[in-house]
């Protein structure tokens, strides 16, 4: 594991986001294409999460989880990946648990 510098670390911008749709990605077994609501000033973004062997898309409808929204945008399936969700995983990575606030709060609210 490399370590990274406190400032280095800062540049990481972390937000609330809302999932508001679960889609399947045609040949894609572990792919959920999800659209998330990060609040005002980001608004909608797609991301493409590999959680499809852990999650429903029933189980994820609604759902508050933690994102990555400073990542550069990478290329998935054809789709635009603009975020990246944050997962407890474990080493074998059959247990992945999506990391969410412990109260309801609003979407786009910074993570510290």
């Amino acid at each position: 594991m490399a370590n990274i510098n406190f400032k280095e670390w800062l540049k990481t911008d972390l937000r609330v986001g809302k999932i508001l749709k679960a889609e399947d990605i045609e040949g894609a077994d572990k792919l959920y294409k999800l659209e998330i609501d990060l609040g005002g000033e980001l608004g909608k973004r797609t991301i493409c999460a590999g959680i499809k062997e852990h999650y429903s898309k029933k189980e994820l409808d609604g759902k508050k989880i933690i994102v990555i929204v400073n990542l550069e945008p990478r290329e998935i399936k054809e789709i635009e990946s603009k975020g990246m969700l944050l997962a407890a995983v474990s080493d074998d990575k059959k247990e992945v648990v999506l990391l969410s606030p412990e109260k309801d709060v609003k979407e786009g609210m910074k993570v510290s």
